[in-house]
């Protein structure tokens, strides 16, 4: 599959590598798994850089591996034994006042279960030699929870020393749409919520459907329900290092909100146990879930409900994590039958999400999101405010468009109109038409 998107980041990488020929630089990147971060590190670092990927083995063995890397690229190799990290990272920033490069460490967190005391040594090191070296550091990384605490925890050694800081997130909707009109330019519009549905937009996952020429809801559950299919295990291959032996506790939370279990007490009633440490860490340590809350609720409102943010991740926990017993006595076609059984209503809260998307990404809006009230009454898809023009935009979504009351939507509407007067009034309905 050829290089899609990423242009702002790999513009954001080469003024960084420009910036590093004269000063040190050093930047942590993070994003889960599958998204792309190294296929975009070669991408924008072709030559002239290390490539060191950090693997849980000794690490002699690791330094035996990075020397060669530093052999066949920079053409150099140090006096002596090297068997530590430590003298290693001595030697790349003692080279680096000499020659200007790149050095990517991937799966950097890693090594704390290698050796911890990798960060105090490299602060220390950095600390001390950054005046006059010219590397152009990357520090990049999969566990979300863990680089930032490395790097954004103000007890940590390497906390204040990045000087630049990526998130990789997935494709957008125009990168998708980009992706099936060279692949398949007769898609359609349920060709196009399917493959957001269950790729979420992540790199690796819309490389395998390009790969396979699945570009229709059969042929993209074909793949997804194969014998030893890649996807499977895909939601536990990506989360279970994040969540370690407390990961039963927290796949249980998202196989409920996956399941429309939005809100705390739902959640807490089914389990019977209190969850809002798990919510709180779902939240901000690992950047899974968010709290939404109906447009104009006060900060503190208690009328919170839950979402996953990742499509594929929200559709693993929705079907293969709550029906995993029939998944592993390999009776993929009772799940598969489940999946099409349950599509219109599940892909219909996906449409939702996607035209949010859309919406936020037209640049239209000041403030964009849902609505409701007290009781889940009079509920509204999507509604959007511009300050600067003195508009109101109401949206129910639908599969289809003529689904869609626009009268039962001004009524649902009437209480927020009073507090936008002299606003003007939009009502629109959307369907998969207009995708």
């Amino acid at each position: 599959m050829k290089f899609y998107n990423r242009e702002k980041e790999l513009a954001l990488l080469a003024k960084i590598e420009d910036r590093s020929r004269k000063a040190a630089q050093m930047t942590f990147l993070v994003g889960r798994r599958r998204i792309g971060k190294t296929s975009l590190l070669v991408k924008a670092y072709p030559e002239n850089s290390l490539y060191f990927f950090v693997e849980k083995k000794n690490e002699a063995l690791l330094c035996e591996e990075f020397l060669e890397e530093i052999k066949n690229k920079l053409h150099v190799a140090p006096h002596g034994e090297i068997k530590t990290f430590k003298n290693l990272f001595i030697y790349l920033m003692d080279l680096s006042v000499e020659r200007s490069f790149t050095l990517i460490i991937d799966e950097f967190q890693e090594f704390s279960t290698i050796n911890s005391a990798v960060y105090s040594e490299m602060q220390h090191i950095w600390d001390k030699k950054k005046a006059e070296s010219r590397i152009n550091l990357i520090l990049c990384g999969s566990i979300y929870s863990m680089m930032h605490r490395i790097f954004e925890n103000s007890k940590e050694p390497l906390f204040g020393r990045a000087t630049q800081r990526i998130h990789l997130k997935e494709f957008g909707i125009n990168t998708l749409k980009e992706i099936l009109e060279d692949n398949a330019p007769n898609y359609s519009s349920d060709d196009l919520l399917a493959f957001y549905m269950l790729t979420g937009g992540v790199a690796r996952y819309v490389e395998l459907l390009v790969e396979a020429q699945a570009f229709t809801l059969p042929t993209i559950l074909d793949e997804f329900f194969s014998e030893n299919s890649f996807f499977l295990d895909e939601g536990k291959n990506v989360l279970i290092d994040e969540f370690g032996k407390d990961y039963g506790n927290y796949f249980s939370i998202l196989s409920l909100i996956a399941a429309s279990k939005t809100s705390r007490p739902e959640i807490e009633s089914i389990l019977e146990m209190q969850i809002g440490g798990y919510l709180d860490r779902l939240e901000a340590d690992f950047n899974i879930i968010g709290k939404v809350r109906p447009m104009f609720a006060k900060p503190g409102s208690r009328s919170v409900k839950y979402q996953i943010y990742d499509n594929f991740l929200n559709f693993w926990f929705r079907f293969i994590y709550k029906y995993r017993s029939a998944v592993e006595m390999g009776n993929l076609q009772y799940v598969r039958t489940i999946v099409e059984r349950d599509y219109a209503v599940y892909s219909g809260r996906v449409l939702e999400k996607y035209f949010m998307q859309q919406l936020k990404q037209s640049g239209c809006f000041s403030e964009i999101g849902s609505y409701w009230e007290s009781g889940n009454k009079n509920e509204i898809d999507i509604v959007g405010v511009n300050d600067l023009e003195k508009t109101i935009t109401f949206v129910e979504v639908k599969r289809k468009r003529e689904n869609v009351s626009l009268e039962v939507l001004k009524e649902k509407s009437t209480a927020l109109c009073a507090k936008f007067k002299g606003y003007n009034v939009e009502y629109r309905a959307l369907g998969m038409e207009d995708m």
